[in-house]
């Protein structure tokens, strides 16, 4: 292995809040204990490789505008290598504990099926061997079943039943080296499981075959004795005018149709929770609610573009209450944070792509800890549950436990002559409360 671009920095360090430099910690500080446990167990960052080592900074006005040494090569598998040394490299100056990828981000794809295949296994053994170096471990694999032409009509939704066959064919393989490489979650993102319009579409029949799919990734999981997660990853649009995973309530619906909602979590996502008109903690209380809060995709979308910008998160406001709803779910268990995030454009140096991760490092570990004190605190809860105090009355109790049928709801109210008064939400209390712990 020779040198990467990445093999000149020093690994990055906590140095507290009070430090200057530009490649170190100010706020994550891995070994600190809260709320019981580290924080790097708390957080569990990931690296995406393809954001990281894939994205060229190309865009539909314009041509790349990012150039690493691995890209362009004439040698395809060489320059996976050369990418997955830089990656290694990445993230041993990062010192983050994980990293996930698509099949697509590691290995090129081949001229047939059994040489994408082929390909695929060849550098996951490539990825073990330079995992034994390192500490960095896989959170979680996917497969990209949405860039190649074959896929313009969905995978798992595709008219054509051939695509359906391609697109199993390539998840199995992708959750074999999932699994061979010790991740801990295996994740499905219908990138085109969706539709452009009603004229040529028949949503049941792409239902149907996107449960279908779905319950053979299930079984398939329990077949080969994979432990981990199956994460499916909501997202309203973009490519697709209207995707059928819209937000959590969709897939959730989608989950108990199939009967698989104690089989599949979700992987969450920032900037599509704001594509769904929804805000990050909304989403992730929801899920946590439903009981299928898996993982998070950390990062944000601009809301003045109506697409996926997937940038570097810097609204602390936002974050800490997205942690909070984190803390108060218990946690992520084998999920974690995964940096779904690019730079821009313009920066296109490698210490661009540092620069970004660690202020999303510290971002996340700074709203982590002022959710971690609002959650040990208490005030906020507190005032929640006096809200909601009525419901604890034996009567109430019975009429929200269906004891009570609604002629005798209505009965007990006119005899009592019940003449509920409005009562103050105490927002501008509870959002005061929030900003004094910024």
């Amino acid at each position: 292995m020779g040198q990467s671009i990445f093999s000149n920095f020093p690994t990055v360090r906590y140095e507290g809040a009070e430090s200057t430099s530009d490649l170190a910690y100010r706020w994550y500080d891995a070994d600190r204990t809260v709320l019981g446990k580290p924080l790097r167990e708390h957080l569990r960052f990931a690296v995406a490789y393809w954001h990281s080592l894939a994205m060229n900074g190309s865009d539909p006005f314009g041509a790349p505008t990012i150039h690493r040494p691995w890209m362009g090569r004439s040698d395809a598998m060489q320059a996976a290598q050369d990418k997955a040394d830089a990656a290694f490299d990445l993230f041993r100056v990062l010192d983050l504990p994980f990293y996930t990828f698509h099949d697509r981000d590691v290995t090129p794809e081949g001229r047939t099926l059994g040489e994408s295949i082929a390909n695929l296994h060849y550098m996951s053994d490539y990825l073990l061997k330079k995992m034994e170096s390192s500490k960095t471990r896989l959170l979680w694999g996917t497969a990209n079943l949405f860039t190649h032409p074959r896929f313009m009509s969905g995978a798992a939704t595709n008219p054509d039943p051939e695509v359906f066959a391609y697109s199993a064919t390539t998840i199995k393989h992708c959750m074999d080296v999932t699994k061979k490489l010790g991740g801990e979650n295996y994740v499905l993102w219908g990138g085109r499981e969706g539709y452009e319009t009603l004229l040529n579409t028949s949503l049941k029949h792409e239902l149907e075959q996107m449960g279908r799919m779905l319950a053979l990734v299930v079984d398939y999981k329990h077949k080969i004795g994979f432990n981990g997660q199956i994460l499916l990853e909501p997202k309203p649009k973009e490519p697709t005018a209207h995707q059928y995973d819209f937000d959590v309530a969709t897939v959730y619906g989608f989950l108990k149709r199939f009967g698989l909602e104690s089989e599949v979590k979700v992987n969450l996502e920032g900037n599509h929770a704001l594509l769904a008109g929804h805000t990050f903690e909304h989403e992730i209380a929801t899920a946590a609610d439903l009981g299928i809060l898996g993982s998070l995709d950390i990062n944000r979308g601009d809301p003045l573009l109506g697409w996926d910008t997937d940038q570097f998160p810097v609204d602390l406001y936002s974050m800490t209450l997205a942690m909070y709803h984190v803390i108060q779910a218990g946690g992520l268990g084998p999920g974690g944070m995964n940096f779904d995030a690019k730079v821009r454009r313009q920066s296109i140096d490698p210490e661009d792509l540092l620069h970004g991760h660690i202020g999303g490092v510290d971002m996340c570990a700074r709203a982590f800890l002022i959710a971690a004190k609002i959650h040990e605190e208490g005030r906020l809860a507190e005032i929640v549950a006096i809200r909601y105090a009525g419901w604890k009355l034996p009567e109430n109790q019975a009429m929200l436990a269906g004891e009570e049928s609604l002629d005798t709801i209505a009965a007990r109210s006119e005899e009592h002559n019940i003449n509920p008064q409005p009562r103050s939400g105490r927002q501008e209390q509870l959002e005061n409360l929030i900003n004094r712990y910024l």
